[in-house]
């Protein structure tokens, strides 16, 4: 379960840039011909909660939102107008610079939602195709640390290539006081095939995930789990959250996530679950449905669809 609720947030996604070239991006084949929400958009978000006070916080994203200029700006319009919390959702590369994350607190940013992909140096860089983006990314969560008033969230996305790190990830962040929160989200492609071979079967991954988030709550910290069979989780089922804050975004981001095709479970019909969301094409086309593996959830209503 986790520490945030969503339906209190609103998401926009204010840039699409980025200087990492990861290699489990979703959108690196459509980033090009996305586009931002306007400043008229931005204003319009603003004006619309200080009238109706719909949401407490704003989630400033995108790929990559610090290479906006004006992120302080934007930030300060949105306490200004009345959000309790602004976040920004970022790789954190350049809160490696200490100067940055102190312009951005002073704005009004006070929650840092930071991907780290994996367990150190070598790992998260080879995942990131970026030298030097862990220990800058590592040095900008410390920093925050030592700033009253700052919550930290971490996001790692899942593939064949990091399911290893998972808990490895856990150990080597143990030491910030002010990570509140720990995301995993199970990868997949907005393609109809695994292409990139980064799929990994849940069975596999499912021990280093159960230890990760295991560790993560030894420390105090709430865990979501993003995109995984709820059936398969056993007794940490309610760490499966797959709810998000209401997200602003090109409507062409939408038309390529469809082709994922989501909810294709052999017992669909049959479970209870209100998170899972079952299989998706990729992953049959690679594993199977696996029916003899997943199990309908018994017991709780099943949420609309």
């Amino acid at each position: 379960m986790g520490r945030y609720d969503h339906a209190a947030y609103v998401s926009l996604t204010m840039e699409f840039r980025c200087n990492l070239k990861c290699v489990h991006c979703m959108i690196e084949g459509t980033m090009d011909r996305l586009a931002p929400e306007s400043d008229a958009h931005f204003e319009a978000v603003l004006a619309q909660n200080a009238r109706e006070r719909r949401w407490n916080g704003l989630i400033l994203t995108g790929s990559e939102i610090t290479l906006r200029r004006d992120l302080p700006d934007l930030a300060r319009r949105a306490r200004a107008s009345g959000f309790e919390h602004v976040r920004i959702q970022t790789h954190g590369m350049h809160l490696g610079q200490a100067s940055f994350c102190r312009r951005l607190v002073e704005a009004g940013v006070d929650e840092f939602f930071v991907s780290i992909a994996g367990s150190d140096a070598e790992s998260h860089d080879g995942l990131t195709l970026v030298p030097g983006s862990f220990e800058r990314a590592l040095r900008g969560l410390e920093t925050l640390d030592a700033m009253e008033g700052i919550a930290t969230l971490t996001n790692t996305v899942v593939t064949a290539r990091s399911y290893r790190l998972l808990p490895g990830i856990v150990e080597r962040l143990a030491h910030l006081k002010r990570l509140t929160q720990m995301e995993f989200w199970v990868y997949f492609p907005m393609a109809e095939r695994d292409e990139k071979d980064l799929v990994a079967s849940h069975a596999v991954l499912l021990p280093y995930l159960r230890e990760a988030v295991l560790r993560a709550r030894a420390l105090g910290r709430a865990v979501e789990i993003k995109n995984f069979p709820e059936c398969l989780l056993g007794d940490l089922g309610d760490a499966l959250v797959n709810g998000q804050p209401e997200l602003h975004i090109d409507p062409d981001f939408w038309r390529e996530f469809e082709r994922n095709g989501f909810y294709q479970c052999v017992h669909r019909d049959a479970c209870a679950s209100r998170e899972c969301l079952g299989l998706n094409t990729a992953y049959i086309a690679k594993f199977g449905t696996e029916a003899d593996l997943l199990r309908p959830m018994r017991g709780r209503r099943r949420a609309a669809i």
